[in-house]
């Protein structure tokens, strides 16, 4: 008799406290800048999702290395429920671009869906000589070395789009890397740097203020919160297509009741009608319901490491 009262009080402790779940904030771990675009998507999914999760849910940004310290950081936290990863594209190439990774994105974190997509788009100086988007390719192949071609950082999107645009021209620019996209943004408008490949929730407000000029989309179609504006491919790099995609992931073992309810969360946020203003405004796209569960992220994620590691390892570029 006492061993079933034993086992009934076991079964309504660990059923009281599935319901308790979330009994406290929860970290949202973004690896980059506070400011940066991976940190603006962060916060305002952050506040959205306080709304059905029940608690709030704080935004912790640990930077370094590429967004690599931050996703280590969390492939190692405890798997209880209160640590979250948002990360971006670079959880793809990070295998490719570091010789010494301590994680493996594949088996080191369990996956809560991926979240929205964001365009790339090729700026300029406000001075560039190019007076158009068709004069802009002819100008960059002519001046080859003579064009200071900037990025975020080794390994960042940024840099990766840049490499493309490189290897799709045939030509060798002069690359110039700073630490994050503020910096590289800041340098362009104080024409310190030529060109700049760098994601819209970025661009676009220095876009609309005239402080950068706009040249073309790195996406196969073009934008909607740019209509005019045409795409690389248009302009004749057919097939040239560079997205920034964000995914959510918790560490290995977390349990699936945390899973559910963040990811419910997440899902409720993106929703949102305020978000979706917030976030259409700066070109940001929505991905398929499909894609924004666990298995849709984890097959994407998949599928974007066999995509991106040919193309790093062919082009020789790697970050310590």
């Amino acid at each position: 008799m006492r061993k079933g009262w034993v086992y009934l009080l076991a079964v309504l402790a660990a059923t009281a406290g599935a319901q308790s779940y979330p009994a406290r904030s929860v970290s949202l771990v973004v690896p980059f800048t506070a400011g940066g675009p991976t940190d603006v998507l962060g916060r305002t999914l952050a506040a959205a999702m306080g709304k059905s999760f029940g608690q709030t849910i704080i935004v912790e940004n640990r930077t370094g290395a590429g967004g690599t310290i931050g996703t280590a950081y969390v492939a190692r936290a405890a798997p209880d429920g209160y640590t979250f990863l948002l990360q971006h594209t670079g959880m793809a190439t990070a295998p490719a671009l570091y010789r010494k990774l301590s994680y493996d994105p594949l088996k080191d974190f369990e996956y809560v869906g991926q979240v929205v997509d964001v365009p790339m788009t090729l700026v300029a100086r406000k001075d560039f000589p190019p007076k158009t988007p068709e004069a802009l390719l002819d100008y960059l192949t002519a001046q080859k070395e003579n064009i200071n071609l900037a990025n975020s950082g080794p390994g960042a999107v940024s840099h990766l789009c840049a490499m493309l645009l490189q290897q799709a021209l045939g030509v060798q620019m002069t690359t110039i890397s700073y630490q994050g996209t503020a910096p590289a943004l800041a340098a362009l408008m104080g024409g310190h740097v030529d060109v700049l490949c760098d994601q819209t929730t970025q661009t676009i407000p220095h876009i609309k203020s005239q402080r950068i000029k706009l040249y073309a989309s790195a996406t196969r179609k073009r934008i909607a919160a740019l209509p005019d504006t045409p795409t690389l491919d248009e302009l004749g790099l057919k097939g040239f297509e560079v997205m920034v995609w964000h995914g959510v992931y918790a560490p290995k073992g977390t349990p699936k009741e945390a899973l559910g309810k963040f990811g419910a969360a997440l899902r409720a946020a993106l929703k949102d009608p305020m978000v979706k203003t917030r976030l259409k405004e700066l070109g940001v796209q929505w991905v398929p319901e499909a894609m924004q569960t666990p298995a849709g992220l984890r097959d994407w994620l998949a599928a974007e490491i066999a995509r991106w590691t040919p193309i790093i390892k062919k082009a020789g570029v790697y970050a310590e």
